[in-house]
């Protein structure tokens, strides 16, 4: 069965240019890239979040509803709940790098299509 960790989810978001990590309502650590978060995450949570397009997020839904789901508070924008504990790891990181990619300023996303 797939599943991810928190210290992946951690690993692909300080990965990508720029990102850096905070604390945010209380226990979640959020990463962030120009003081803007792409995704929320806790150690000892089995879920994490990330920001998403609206119909990106109806998709993954409809299309996989025991892995993905509207995230609590953040869901109205777009942003999905992944189970950590069923998502394959290559699709969270296709996430994670799609969050951060619809947040960061253009110079760091130029910068990493040129590294990659």
């Amino acid at each position: 069965m797939a599943g991810a960790t928190f210290e992946q989810v951690r690993s692909i978001a300080l990965g990508l240019p720029g990102a850096e990590e905070t604390r945010t309502w209380g226990t979640e650590t959020a990463f962030q890239v120009a003081g803007k978060m792409f995704a929320v995450a806790a150690p000892e949570a089995r879920y994490a979040t990330v920001k998403a397009a609206p119909a990106e997020q109806t998709d993954l839904v409809a299309a996989d509803p025991d892995t993905f789901s509207v995230a609590p508070t953040t869901g109205r924008f777009g942003w999905v709940r992944i189970d950590l504990s069923r998502v394959d790891p290559a699709v969270l990181r296709e996430l994670v790098v799609t969050a951060w990619r619809s947040t960061a300023p253009r110079r760091l996303t130029s910068s990493y299509d040129a590294e990659t």
